[in-house]
This record gives structure tokens, sequence and C-alpha cells, in this order.
């Protein structure tokens, strides 16, 4: 079966769609800010967590949805992280691994 052509008439919406397409865009509400740090006093022994599970569920999401490995995704999140001026840590690429 041949892939089907379409005639294109209207090129400047045309290009403003692909250029669109390979735009990406992050939003974090004010909850997940407050809550992307562990509040909460560890109930055992040993060293306490320092980040939330959404913290981490976020840095695996971002993670599988651009194909990255642990590293790359630490250093994407803290890159959007300085781009929108927000003053979090991702966390490290060990702390996600566990």
């Amino acid at each position: 079966m041949a892939k089907q052509k379409y005639k294109i008439t209207n090129w400047k919406a045309y290009n403003k769609a692909l250029i669109h397409r390979g735009s990406v865009t992050f939003w974090l509400d004010d909850e997940a800010i407050q809550a992307w740090y562990e509040s909460a006093t560890p109930s055992s022994r040993g060293r306490p967590l320092r980040y939330s599970d959404l913290a981490i569920t976020t840095v695996l999401v971002v993670k599988r949805v651009f194909r990255l490995t642990l590293r790359a995704a630490q250093g994407f999140i803290d890159s959007i992280f300085a781009l929108m001026g927000i003053p979090l840590r991702c966390p490290d690429y060990t702390s996600v691994s566990k």
C-alpha cells in the first residue's frame, strides 16, 4: 500500500506547524515544587530520604518519554529547572536507580 500524498495549500501554516512540532513545554505547579523534596521524618534507621516519590517518578517518566539514560535525564531536568528559574535539583541517577 503506497503512502498517500496530500497537496499542501497553506504553506505558511504548514511551516509553522513543523516548527512547533519540535517545541517542548514543561510546567510545574506550586504543589509539585513544594513536594519535590521529602519532608517526612524517616520511620527506620539509616540515611533519610532526600527526594520525594514525585521527584523520582518525574525523572523516570522524562527518561522514558525522551529515551534518555539516567545520567542524561538528570542533566536534562537540571537544565530545564535552570531555564525556568526554579531553585530545584534533580535527584542524582544513583537515587533514581534504586
